[in-house]
């Protein structure tokens, strides 16, 4: 398991800690928009391959919750959050693109067509308890140029991204029609994440 750091919290640090299983900066961006602070990020090293026949909702639960649980084994006295995003055509899993050619492939897959985007929310509480949710988002791009991947895959933004994009950023402009979360597509649907926090005990606002 690697450890990273992030800055302290202020004096009125949430007592008792919470625990972003997550190396994201992004969903530290995320959290940071609801006023929520993590003590401590700790991202969990599991192997996230599916399983054979494991449909791709059932997938980002299963991934979130192993991340949430590798972490709480180590900070049984904290909250403990954890995150997957899965980005799926159908059944089919889209990879979380490693290099130039994943991004190239996951986008002509993509263009001009809807695809599903599910991030599953898993929280450890200090008591053992445990919750998680599932959030389900359509993204409907539209048809790319051989031009605009290019571009894109010279942003090197799909790098290291589900699906080879982030919507955040650049392809931002590809998309037609977005239902349900756009914080989730980006990594954290926030109104769930602050209702599993507040529903186990944590004193977020």
């Amino acid at each position: 398991m690697t450890v990273l750091t992030t800055p302290s919290a202020a004096s009125g640090a949430p007592t008792p800690r919470l625990v972003l299983a997550s190396a994201s900066p992004r969903r530290l961006d995320l959290l940071a928009q609801i006023g929520v602070t993590p003590d401590h990020v700790a991202a969990s090293d599991i192997d996230e391959t599916p399983r054979r026949g494991e449909t791709p909702r059932l997938l980002a639960l299963r991934l979130a919750g192993a991340k949430a649980a590798a972490v709480a084994a180590f900070h049984p006295e904290a909250y403990v959050m954890a995150a997957d995003t899965v980005v799926a055509v159908g059944r089919r899993v889209l990879p979380k693109a490693q290099n130039d050619a994943e991004v190239a492939a996951c986008l002509d897959l993509l263009s001009g067509r809807t695809h599903r985007v599910y991030t599953a929310v898993a929280v450890h509480g200090p008591d053992g308890r445990r919750a998680e949710r599932l959030v389900e988002t359509r993204v409907t791009f539209k048809r790319l140029s051989p031009t605009e991947i290019s571009a894109y895959l010279q942003s090197q933004e799909g790098v290291g991204k589900a699906g080879g994009y982030g919507i955040q950023g650049r392809a931002g402009g590809f998309f037609l029609r977005l239902q349900g979360s756009y914080p989730a597509v980006v990594g954290l649907p926030l109104y769930e994440t602050l209702c599993l926090l507040q529903g186990l005990g944590y004193p977020a606002a």
